[in-house]
């Protein structure tokens, strides 16, 4: 019998570190989906007035509520939608009744509308602040001479347009462009993968106790013999 009390310990103790992961994994995604839904209802919340001091970590998907004009002139940044192929986000400079000047995606048009004209003029936006993460390692460029935007850089666009380096993604535009298809925040890009690691460790699990399980078995076998 001692002889199989190594393996059998070996087994279980290895199938309880990974069940331990697991169930680690099974923690972080609570705490992830509390994360999500308070940016949720942070997306969701009562428009704020535009701040004067810019703080991306606290303002982040702060809502906005703006008043003012969309000017000519817009940065055309790449993108591809699911079941609707390229595109481009238009993003164009807004002046605020205030008389400040901010950048404004006006959400996604498709490909064939690339140099299509865009409504400018008097509007009224609601929208959120952001400053998106579209840039890694394998990004082009931008093509600024040929206006292809590879990435939202906040600040090479606020230069290209002339505005402050601030970015209001808009969720309703009155009145909107027909060609232009608003694309707010969500949390769609946030990615939560928990439960798949969890699922892993616990898969892994199994087919460590089953592989210790079937060393046993032929321990057992190779001592009858």
């Amino acid at each position: 019998m001692s002889r199989y009390l190594a393996p059998l310990l070996f087994g279980l103790i290895g199938a309880g570190i990974l069940v331990g992961l697991g169930l680690w994994q099974l923690q972080r995604l609570d705490w992830k989906l509390g994360v999500l839904d308070d940016i949720e209802a942070r997306i969701a919340a009562d428009p704020e007035p535009l701040p004067v001091m810019v703080s991306p970590s606290e303002q982040r998907y702060q809502p906005v509520s703006l008043s003012g004009e969309i000017l000519p002139g817009d940065v055309r940044v790449l993108v591809s939608r699911k079941m609707i192929g390229a595109g481009y986000r238009i993003v164009s400079p807004f002046r605020t009744d205030e008389g400040r000047l901010i950048l404004l995606d006006r959400g996604f048009t498709g490909a064939d509308n690339k140099d299509a004209p865009r409504s400018t003029g008097p509007a009224e936006v609601l929208g959120n602040l952001h400053w998106p993460d579209d840039r890694n390692s394998s990004t082009p460029e931008n093509d600024v001479a040929g206006n292809i935007w590879f990435a939202r850089d906040i600040g090479q666009m606020a230069d290209a347009l002339q505005t402050e380096p601030l970015l209001v993604i808009a969720r309703e535009i009155s009145p909107g462009d027909p060609q232009i298809e608003p694309m707010p925040v969500d949390t769609s890009g946030i990615p939560n993968d928990h439960l798949q690691y969890a699922l892993t460790w616990f898969s892994l699990a199994v087919v460590w106790l089953f592989m210790t399980a079937y060393y046993i078995v032929r321990l057992r076998k190779t001592g009858e013999t």
